[in-house]
């Protein structure tokens, strides 16, 4: 393993300062995944909902989101418009470039669709197990160039690499580690489930309104674990100054559905790829952040972990004012020029 440490002010800055490039239109669409069985043993017909750019000759580039995050957020102008426009690293006329909603996100089958808490309690493996068919039955692609995932969508990258080494070339997991949920980052999640499903409004999953303790959770769980140390105390160093930041997050919309809320947040409770990391057979390209909450390099995790995957290296964005904590990989400038790189490496 090769440790890359490189401090995010250093970016070139004729780079930094170009405006994104213009995407290539995208298609929405969804297909069923019918009799899916979950890791319960409950079976249901699976609706998922993706985004593809570019066309299905050319490689394909699968790309996984964030807990609560949906394929359309992955065009933003900060992730996909660095990354799949005209000579951008993964240029959508070059590439074949899918974006799947992950199962309770999007388009794609969730509790709030009707079963409510009779929806099944997923885990990491089955969204990417659901994911695997879509991009083999659904698709027809047999072989994926690339796999790149932020934040849930990292881990589910590692799952993929673990659960079926031979589906890709290569991995880019970000702002997440291969091993076990733990720590701060379980007991933040577990807290943030727990004061939703404790108030007396959620009423067991059948709530006739909206728990008003769910908009609470989501921004007490957002401040604590996202937004970067240096960053935070640049935008509030005054009391005053916090204090707008937290009325202006307390003022946004809440998440939609209580449910689907807990039912993503809780679908990582066994989320541990470690002890399968000798079947990766991808190359990989990890980054993390430096500052990130969840997932702190102090710990030395991810350094042991990926000192056991042959031809693995992690980069490391030092922290900065300008970086976001768990956040920072959230915008692709960050390490859009590493990919390039990494990419010509391959075979």
């Amino acid at each position: 393993m090769r440790l890359l440490r490189r401090a995010a002010l250093l970016l070139p800055l004729v780079l930094a300062a170009l405006p994104a490039a213009a995407q290539p239109a995208p298609r929405e669409a969804t297909w069923t995944a019918a009799g899916f069985r979950f890791h319960t043993g409950e079976v249901m017909d699976l609706r998922q909902g993706y985004i593809t750019l570019g066309e299905p000759t050319n490689p394909a580039v699968l790309i996984l989101h964030g807990t609560y995050g949906t394929a359309r957020g992955m065009l933003a102008a900060n992730f996909g418009g660095q990354l799949f426009g005209p000579g951008q690293p993964l240029d959508a006329t070059r590439f074949f470039i899918i974006i799947p909603d992950a199962i309770g996100t999007g388009a794609s089958s969730k509790p709030s669709d009707g079963m409510r808490a009779r929806f099944p309690r997923y885990t990491y493996d089955d969204m990417v197990a659901a994911q695997n068919r879509l991009v083999t039955e659904g698709l027809g692609i047999r072989r994926l160039r690339l796999i790149l995932g932020n934040s849930m969508g990292g881990m589910m990258a590692w799952t993929w690499a673990t659960n079926f080494p031979e589906a890709m070339d290569a991995i880019v997991p970000m702002a997440s580690q291969p091993t076990a949920m733990s720590a701060r980052n379980w007991m933040m999640r577990r807290l943030m489930i727990e004061t939703v499903r404790q108030d007396p409004a959620y009423m067991g999953g059948n709530y006739t309104t909206q728990p008003p303790s769910l908009r609470i959770a989501n921004v007490m769980y957002g401040t604590g674990t996202n937004g970067g140390t240096l960053n935070l105390q640049r935008a509030a160093p005054t009391r005053e100054a916090a204090d707008r930041l937290v009325d202006q997050r307390l003022a946004a919309a809440p998440p939609g559905d209580a449910n689907d809320f807990i039912w993503q947040w809780d679908a990582s409770r066994d989320y541990d790829p470690e002890p399968k990391l000798d079947r990766i057979r991808a190359r990989v390209l990890a980054i993390n952040s430096a500052d990130d909450e969840r997932n702190p390099p102090e710990t030395g995790l991810t350094e042991r972990a990926i000192a056991r995957i042959p031809q693995a290296r992690l980069l490391l964005i030092a922290p900065s004012a300008e970086t976001l904590g768990h956040g920072t990989t959230g915008n692709a400038r960050f390490w859009r020029e590493d990919l390039a790189r990494f990419l010509a490496t391959l075979p």
